[in-house]
């Protein structure tokens, strides 16, 4: 038995140092928490072990609101981009999601500057074996018999709790990137009674840079006019690199079902559950098999290595059959493996197991975070992440818990599906999720959510009248232009047909036009004499809220009806068994949920408009 020692007491304690955890332990530092953080290894702090970016379709959106709420990704993602670009500008500003390949060292090197310079943060390279609750803190041992003591902690562990490496035949106990998993705290949780259960996740391997024949891919350019994450950014982002496109074909696909007995994953070694969205190689070829191709891109890790990311060619093969499949497709006939893919199995919680907080319900003050929710995917982890740091430093200060609504961000979108709805394999965000996503857009982000950032104190007071600046200039511009009329002339019919949209005759309100799909704000800057020098930013926000000004209205209608119903709470004690008329599977999930109000009782998988209606005409009997 090794002798333990007392080695500090914290208000908040981190147990993990990756995205979910970086912006717990910075979130409650600085609220005002003692905290310390704790990572298996210090040199790891924030790493990528997945796809060397930041953002994407949707994920660009919980990147955005958590620089709004005051985290530190979309900063960290700023200084470190090797190439930006806006996904999704063919369609509706809705979905536009921003995207940056980044520098995966120098972007961990950030993040370990960031919470080493942290006032009132500790940050401690330990593996934390065990957990448990006395009187009323929690107690967190390591290997080397230290123990601390937190009024609140949070698991944070990423893929590392109970981590299995699965290569082919071969399989071992390890973290993602060869680090050591944390075994022993997953038995320690178990022993806790959480429920817990497996999911997979995998990644490609990484090659040679002057392996690959660049001419025989596509070219995959930045954008020409970038835009950062974050809005306290205030350097351009400069685009650094090219990335490229390559495809399978049909001898890939031979070698691969060839060897499809060999995968782990279609042996039925692997138990965990793999992520929908994100599948591997194998997993495309069978699932899609009338596809004659996939894609693949081809993205640098950083500036100062050779080593090349393959993206969307995960695999958890035998190596042989890795290198033999990357071989058949053009541009890799060469190619050198630097780091084999693999798949990695690892312990997370039923995030149903949580309140709203991200609080589990049955251990007050253990909150959880990213991947060990159930969650896939950095960007959702770091969200996860910063309101349980937010949450367990409240708790600890003797405040109220944060709760962000679906109605008011995809941050809260993420966590009331994870805890109401629950997920059967990694949930990744997507703006299909949200059903407020044209008010949810990413250009209003600071909007929605900087006063509560300030609230709290993670945005700073001069940042916070910079928002109110940009919000006020937007109100005014889109109030002169709606009292602008343009006269019909030449030159104005001739831009008209020009975008391909009728001419005038008459008079033309300058709004009226802008709402024409065809026509941007800028387009009529030339027509506009009065107009004023305003920013891009503003500039974009005004030429939205103009362009789809009824629909938006629509839209907070619905929201306005969500939050009456979010307004009606629910008793803690309500007895749901003795509803008359509620469906056995209504009760069911229920009295597992456990919602705290209407609007979170229709979020519920399995809860019918019909099983709501019983519940309000019951609770308006009491």
């Amino acid at each position: 038995m090794i002798k333990t020692y007392d080695a500090g007491e914290y208000d908040v304690a981190v147990i993990g140092g990756g995205h979910a955890g970086v912006e717990a332990a910075l979130a409650a530092s600085r609220i005002g928490c003692k905290t310390v953080m704790f990572t298996i290894s210090l040199d790891w702090v924030g790493n990528m072990p997945c796809n060397p970016s930041i953002g994407g379709t949707a994920k660009g959106h919980l990147v955005r609101e958590l620089d709004a709420l005051g985290g530190e990704m979309g900063r960290a993602a700023d200084a470190n981009t090797l190439q930006s670009r806006m996904l999704n500008r063919g369609k509706g500003p809705a979905v536009y999601s921003l995207r940056a390949q980044i520098d995966r060292r120098a972007y961990s090197g950030y993040m370990k500057n960031a919470v080493e310079t942290q006032k009132g943060l500790d940050v401690k390279q330990a593996e934390i074996v065990s957990i448990e609750r006395q009187d009323e803190n929690w107690c967190l041992y390591t290997r080397l018999g230290a123990k601390f003591t937190a009024k609140c902690a949070v698991i944070a562990t990423g893929t590392f709790l109970g981590g299995r490496v699965y290569i082919g035949e071969v399989n071992y106990e390890s973290g993602p990137d060869g680090n050591f998993p944390a075994t022993e705290l997953a038995k320690s949780l178990k022993k806790l009674n959480l429920p817990l259960r497996r999911f997979k996740t995998g990644t490609p391997a990484r090659v040679a840079k002057d392996s690959i024949d660049f001419s025989l891919l596509e070219v995959q350019e930045g954008d020409e006019k970038t835009e950062p994450f974050s809005y306290r950014t205030k350097n351009p982002i400069e685009n650094k690199v090219v990335c490229h496109i390559g495809y399978t074909n049909d001898d890939t696909k031979k070698i691969i079902l060839d060897n499809l007995h060999r995968s782990p994953l279609y042996s039925g070694v692997i138990e965990g559950v793999g992520p929908r969205y994100c599948p591997s190689i194998e997993d495309k070829v069978v699932r899609f098999a009338d596809k004659k191709r996939h894609q693949m891109f081809v993205e640098p890790c950083g500036e100062n290595t050779e080593e090349m990311y393959l993206q969307g060619m995960s695999s958890s093969l035998p190596e042989e059959v890795q290198i033999a499949f990357y071989r058949t497709m053009k541009g890799l006939e060469n190619v050198k493996v630097m780091r084999n893919a693999y798949a990695i199995e690892y312990d997370c919680i039923d995030p149903t197991a949580l309140l709203p907080s991200l609080e589990i319900k049955t251990q007050p003050g253990l909150y959880g975070a990213g991947q060990f929710n159930g969650s896939s995917g950095y960007e959702e982890a770091a969200a996860q992440g910063l309101i349980a740091g937010i949450n367990a430093a409240r708790k600890a200060q003797g405040q109220e818990p944060i709760i962000l609504s679906r109605t008011g961000s995809y941050i809260g979108t993420l966590i009331d599906d994870l805890v109401t709805k629950g997920c059967m394999d990694p949930y990744r965000m997507m703006t299909s999720r949200s059903e407020y996503r044209l008010i949810l857009r990413q250009d209003n982000a600071d909007e929605r959510l900087m006063p509560i950032g300030h609230q709290i104190g993670l945005i700073d007071e001069k940042t916070y009248e910079e928002m109110k600046k940009r919000t006020a200039l937007k109100e005014e511009e889109i109030k002169r232009v709606k009292s602008v009329f343009l006269s019909p002339g030449e030159a104005l019919n001739e831009l008209l047909i020009s975008k391909g949209t009728a001419p005038v005759n008459t008079g033309v309100n300058l709004a009226d036009l802008i709402r024409r799909p065809q026509i941007s704000y800028k387009d009529l800057a030339p027509f506009d004499k009065a107009r004023p020098i305003l920013d891009d930013t503003v500039c974009e926000k005004v030429e939205i809220e103009i362009k789809y000004e009824g629909y938006i209205e629509r839209q907070l209608k619905q929201v306005d009806e969500m939050k009456r119903l979010e307004s009606r709470k629910i008793p803690k004690d309500i007895d749901y068994n003795s509803i008359s008329g509620l469906r056995i599977e209504a009760k069911e999930k229920l009295n597992k949920i456990r919602p705290d109000s209407i609007g979170r009782a229709s979020q519920v998988s399995g809860v019918s408009p019909a099983d709501i209606s019983v519940l309000l005409v019951y609770l308006s009997s009491k």
